[in-house]
């Protein structure tokens, strides 16, 4: 075992659920490694700003990621970013991490927190104007299509109300759903359907994004008729569900059906030593402030699983 590469516990994602236990363990003096895929911050460094998080009267993802990222390190904690892991070993006490780059890390502990992603269409143009004019989030960018008419697309509970809290934005949001039926909650689609600025456009799907520098029109197909229809829109909103980044994990730790990690209240997994935090467990609402918390817990969990260890260990060589 190299003694260099060697931490007390090892953070896979950099986002606020990782920051956040960095900060937890490495101020608690345990040495930590953070491995980030990209820059640090993970899906908050795409919200233009944050005004629910407490103490904070308003700030961007950038901004608050930078801070995190800051305190981390002022604790002693060791970040690497744009890092690939390619080889995990989560089993037994020392467990392993291997990079794109060749580097192996081990470490007592490790923490994932991968976070996830919006399930995007997948269609001609979506990459193109996403940011300008596709969003995958009404409470980071609704305030910009204010008097504006949108689409929404989706039929679960987030597709619903979150047009419903569109239309405190824009003057007219179509639902477009690929079925002639709600996935929902009776409330959230009677809410819909009762506001006068929502309208609908069922057992349809967006085919295609056009427009010059923003998104100016979406192709509409009616999926019995097969008939496509162009459609003028300068913003498009789109909740079709939510991919956790957790790829890298199947067959190493205890997932559901939607390739969620299954954790308990202590943000711990199927094995002895590893804990997830964040968008990528288990769980309903995924914000911010909810990611925090659960890297404060699997922080603490962590710290007493490895100062339990550490106390076996040294028992272990006064007996001998």
């Amino acid at each position: 075992m190299n003694t260099n590469n060697h931490f007390d516990a090892i953070i896979i994602g950099g986002g606020p659920a990782g920051m956040t236990a960095g900060i937890y363990l490495s101020r608690a003096r345990l040495n930590t490694l953070i491995i980030s895929d990209g820059v640090p911050g993970g899906q908050m460094i795409l919200t233009h700003e944050i005004a629910n998080y407490p103490g904070v009267e308003s700030i961007s993802g950038y901004q608050l990621s930078n801070i995190m990222k800051k305190q981390a390190k002022s604790f002693g904690c060791t970040i690497k970013g744009n890092s690939q892991v390619t080889d995990l070993q989560l089993e037994g006490e020392i467990k392993s991490v291997t990079l794109s780059d060749g580097t192996t890390y081990t470490s007592n502990v490790i923490i994932l927190t991968p976070g996830g992603r919006s399930r995007t269409l997948n269609v001609p143009g979506e990459a193109v104007f996403k940011g300008q004019g596709i969003s995958y989030c009404a409470t980071c960018d609704g305030d910009f299509f204010t008097g504006k008419e949108i689409v929404v697309v989706g039929g679960g509970n987030s597709a619903l109300e979150e047009a419903v809290s569109l239309t405190k934005y824009a003057t007219k949001v179509t639902i477009v759903h690929q079925f002639d039926h709600f996935q929902a909650f009776e409330y959230a689609v009677e809410e819909a359907k009762a506001n006068p600025k929502i309208h609908f456009i069922m057992e349809s799907t967006i085919t295609g994004f056009h427009g010059n520098e923003k998104l100016e029109r979406v192709d509409i197909k009616n999926l019995k008729t097969g008939e496509v229809q162009n459609f003028l829109t300068e913003g498009v909103f789109i909740f079709i569900g939510y991919v956790p980044n957790t790829e890298f994990l199947r067959g190493k730790v205890e997932m559901n059906q939607w390739n969620e990690i299954v954790v308990n209240s202590d943000m711990a997994t199927s094995i002895p030593g590893v804990y997830a935090a964040g968008d990528s467990i288990v769980k309903r609402y995924r914000q911010v402030t909810t990611a925090v918390g659960d890297g404060t817990i699997a922080a603490l969990a962590a710290s007493g699983y490895i100062h339990q260890l550490k106390s076996r260990h040294l028992h272990e060589t006064l007996a001998h």
